[in-house]
């Protein structure tokens, strides 16, 4: 029954069209018929016939004024569904009127115009019904009452004759409303299609309309939701990076005091424990500055062999510890690119490959390809099918970890892994079957002359500094976690919680350097309070700021100060290569 209502309101709309179609084309012709009207009375009439011409005339044009104004208030109006067919019955009225005025012409010409003016009679009624055809065949009920209307008056008068010609002029003239009916039925056909396309396209751009709406709206969501989870994200890094961070200075202390061999075993426990929240913080860290774009890669002239050892080094006891063989082919390869990123690249594929491998192990590997090095990550873990290979660089996407389980990670490693790659301009690419283990290749331009090679900077962590900190902080915990380091290793420091403070410090003692946190109280910066003190002291003092916000707006603050940053939490070892670095 719903099907029934549908397809009659189909039908409906598309008669409504056809009477439109029809109507406009009525008032285009309204002039033209008007002279053709006036040229007629002018060519036939004469004194026999001249009451008759004018009232056939008079005729005529009220029935194409009557027929006229009616498509105008239509055409106006609009035409209503319901009263579509009673409009059809209206016209096909109207209609057949009409056709039966200009046949009557005939009867009034045929015994009293000349042979000239018959024959401009029938030529024009003819010409009217051809061009009807093109105008009225749209409602092809219309056309054809007006068409047999006409014809039948004309073929009655021909008839009455009596004469075998006019007879054969009558059936000529059915011949040609044959014709003319076929050519109807044609046009009829095509107005309709013409008008389905129509609405089917109007349609189709309505839905593409709609669908681009939704499209807009859902991006607008997901760009809300990402916004929303960047700040999260940054805020819940930031204030956990804050107590983890003084966390590791006073462990880092307390490993210096006389210790039993529990309190040892006790304090390694608590170290590894620490350094695992390090870990991931570290990993939102590294995801947050790709997001806002503030890694600038350092290119260089590099050996990957020394960068495969180390990592060996580091990664190779994990996977003893779950049994699997962890191999590094030798390479003599020279590579340009930047190495911190090269290494956090492989750091994330291999530690991954180690996290979803059980049986087997896992191969580190560099081939030569053209002017190309590919390094190359195998492993005989739990492979990823084809419709999960683009989802795996997604963040926070992890296959087979619907627990969420913190030794699996965040599933952020991928993410990084192609951000970096996208950041260097190095090719990435995945291959991989389900149960049978991945391989992940990472491309990048071979040097073959090695022109710098960068040392990492080593110190001894016995040495003295020897030099006068101010420390600015709103946080107690990590002022005082700080300052018991840094005296440990042999510097006088300072405290101060503000930029106020921190002034009043220096007016009585100049530091040699400046450790301040990025965020500061009253939403200052620690930027803000560097430039305050070298106002104070000098624009050659030398400073260095601390950040737990990986929020993208800040990182890119903090990175513009061109003031050197370190990221919470800071290890030991990092902030006592910085200060040797920034005092000598």
């Amino acid at each position: 029954m719903q099907l029934r209502n549908l397809m009659r309101l189909d039908e409906d709309r598309i008669l409504v069209e056809q009477l439109r179609l029809m109507m406009g084309n009525t008032v285009n012709v309204a002039i033209p018929m008007f002279l053709t009207v006036m040229l007629i009375e002018w060519a036939v009439t004469n004194s026999s016939n001249s009451l008759s011409i004018k009232m056939w005339g008079a005729a005529a044009i009220l029935s194409f004024l009557n027929i006229y104004l009616h498509a105008r208030r239509h055409l106006a109006a609009g035409i209503p569904f319901e009263h579509a067919h009673r409009i059809v019955w209206r016209l096909l009225i109207q209609h057949a009127i009409d056709g039966i005025i200009w046949g009557s012409l005939i009867w009034l010409t045929m015994d009293t115009a000349s042979l000239a003016g018959n024959i401009l009679v029938f030529s024009i009624i003819a010409g009217i019904m051809g061009g009807n055809l093109s105008s009225e065949s749209v409602v092809l009920p219309v056309f054809v009452v007006y068409l047999v209307a006409q014809m039948c008056v004309i073929a009655a008068k021909l008839w009455s004759l009596g004469d075998p010609a006019y007879n054969a002029l009558g059936v000529a003239g059915f011949f040609y409303i044959a014709a003319l009916l076929g050519q109807a039925i044609n046009n009829y056909h095509a107005a309709r299609k013409y008008i389905e396309l129509r609405f089917e396209n109007t349609e189709l751009v309505n839905q593409l309309r709609v669908e681009k709406s939704n499209a807009e709206a859902a991006q607008r969501e997901a760009e809300q939701a990402n916004a929303a989870k960047s700040k999260f994200l940054a805020a819940a890094s930031h204030d956990l990076r804050q107590p983890i961070h003084a966390q590791g200075l006073f462990l880092e202390v307390l490993s210096r005091t006389e210790q039993t061999p529990h309190q040892q075993a006790l304090l390694a426990s608590a170290r590894a424990a620490s350094e695992a929240s390090s870990e991931m913080l570290n990993t939102l860290l590294d995801f947050s500055r790709i997001e806002a774009g503030v890694i600038e890669p350092n290119i260089q002239t590099f050996r990957l062999q020394p960068l495969l050892n180390k990592i060996e080094n580091d990664l190779a006891p994990q996977a003893d510890a779950k049994n699997l063989v962890y191999r590094s082919r030798e390479t003599h390869a020279t590579v340009r690119s930047d190495p911190v990123l090269v290494e956090l690249i492989l750091r994330n594929l291999i530690s991954n490959a180690i996290r979803y491998t059980e049986r087997g192990g896992v191969l580190v590997a560099c081939r030569q390809r053209g002017t190309q090095a590919v390094l190359e990550v195998w492993d005989t873990g739990i492979g990823i099918a084809p419709e999960n290979q683009q989802e795996v660089f997604r963040e926070f996407y992890q296959l087979g970890n619907p627990e969420r389980d913190r030794q699996k990670g965040l599933g952020l490693g991928l993410s990084i892994v192609d951000g970096l790659a996208r950041t260097l301009g190095h090719s990435l690419s995945l291959s991989s079957r389900p149960q049978r283990g991945s391989v992940f290749r990472l491309s990048m331009p071979i040097d073959t002359s090695l022109t710098a090679m960068q040392t990492a900077m080593t110190q001894s962590r016995t040495r003295v500094l020897n030099a006068s900190l101010l420390v600015i902080d709103d946080d107690k915990i990590v002022r005082e976690g700080m300052c018991h380091l840094l005296r440990d290793w042999g510097c006088e420091c300072e405290m101060a919680e503000n930029i106020e403070e921190a002034l009043a410090i220096t007016s009585v003692h100049a530091p040699d350097l400046i450790i301040s946190d990025y965020r500061l109280r009253e939403q200052r910066t620690g930027v803000e309070a560097i430039a305050s003190l070298r106002a104070q002291l000098g624009e050659s003092l030398p400073a260095l700021l601390i950040t737990g916000d990986t929020a993208p707006e800040r990182l890119r603050e903090a990175q513009a100060s061109g003031i050197p940053l370190l990221h919470k939490p800071v290890s030991p070892s990092q902030l006592y290569r910085k200060l040797v670095e920034l005092l000598h």
